[in-house]
């Protein structure tokens, strides 16, 4: 909640913020694209890591900086924590500020997600006479509350709004989107992807993917590569080792026990799947993600 004059730039470095304007405006200046102006109700998506800023108006300077981790300062480096905690989950230089802000924050990369965001401008606008979501008041009564549980229900509602803003962004924005997301609405392909996706571990194979989906192998794999953009077969490949190099993050995750999961019979199947395709082996990966 902010009084103006404000601006506050970001430097988190963070792959993916989400910014819902709940009262006031707020000007989303990038460092190398034009400023956008967010009116209540509007929704804005960041795609990271590169700075930006929030601010009142344009003319006004920096005077807040959001660090990785979020963590806050002056532009000459003074700690900001506790000079501008509001209370639960409330930032800003006045309780009752003129502009109120609902922000979310998604501090750690996915290689899943990555497929997503690889397609996404730097910034993604919903006005609010756009769109309509129920979400969003739900959110704002939500963050405020101390439950226990409750960063669990906020998780959840803030995967729930991005998913709805970008369903309504790429239906907005149809050519942007990639193909297996437009694909997902095909009768046959998108029941094909969805298969693949759900359920990684089982043995596919372009047979049984066309038994399942009541296509002909032939027809199956030919509609596949023209929505989506490759074979099934190279698709699923690049699932089960995107969610393989998410699944190696995971504290106490062993190569075998993923390899299981994802869909590969042993860990040097998986070894060797990865190595091939994504450069690294699992425990580079692993060791790289760690630093």
């Amino acid at each position: 909640m902010m009084d103006p004059p404000w601006s506050v730039r970001i430097e988190d470095r963070a792959p993916l913020s989400l910014v819902s304007v709940v009262r006031g405006h707020a000007w989303v200046i990038p460092d190398d694209d034009a400023p956008v102006r967010l009116d209540a109700g509007s929704v804005a998506v960041m795609r990271g890591p590169d700075p930006y800023c929030f601010a009142d108006c344009l003319a006004t300077p920096a005077q807040v900086v959001i660090h990785p981790g979020q963590h806050c300062t002056t532009p000459d480096g003074q700690d900001l924590a506790q000079a501008m905690d509001l209370g639960v989950r409330s930032w800003g230089n006045s309780p009752a500020g003129a502009t109120s802000m609902l922000i979310g924050t998604y501090e750690r990369s996915s290689e899943i997600g990555r497929q997503l965001l690889s397609v996404l401008p730097p910034l993604v606008v919903m006005p609010a006479d756009a769109w309509d979501s129920p979400l969003l008041p739900m959110l704002g009564q939500e963050i405020v509350r101390d439950e226990p549980g409750q960063e669990a229900v906020l998780d959840r509602l803030l995967d729930l709004l991005l998913v709805a803003v970008l369903r309504a962004w790429f239906s907005r924005h149809q050519a942007e989107a990639p193909g297996w997301y437009r694909a997902q609405g095909d009768p046959v392909v998108g029941r094909a992807l969805r298969m693949l996706q759900n359920n990684p571990a089982q043995p596919w194979t372009v047979a049984t993917l066309a038994r399942e989906t009541g296509a002909s192998r032939a027809a199956l794999a030919r509609r596949f590569a023209e929505l989506v953009g490759e074979p099934p077969m190279t698709f699923l490949t690049a699932w089960r080792l995107a969610l393989a190099a998410d699944l190696l993050r995971e504290p106490g995750a062993t190569i075998s026990a993923v390899a299981q999961q994802v869909g590969y019979s042993s860990p040097f199947a998986l070894s060797t799947a990865f190595k091939r395709v994504r450069g690294v082996s699992p425990k580079e990966h692993r060791a790289a993600v760690a630093e």
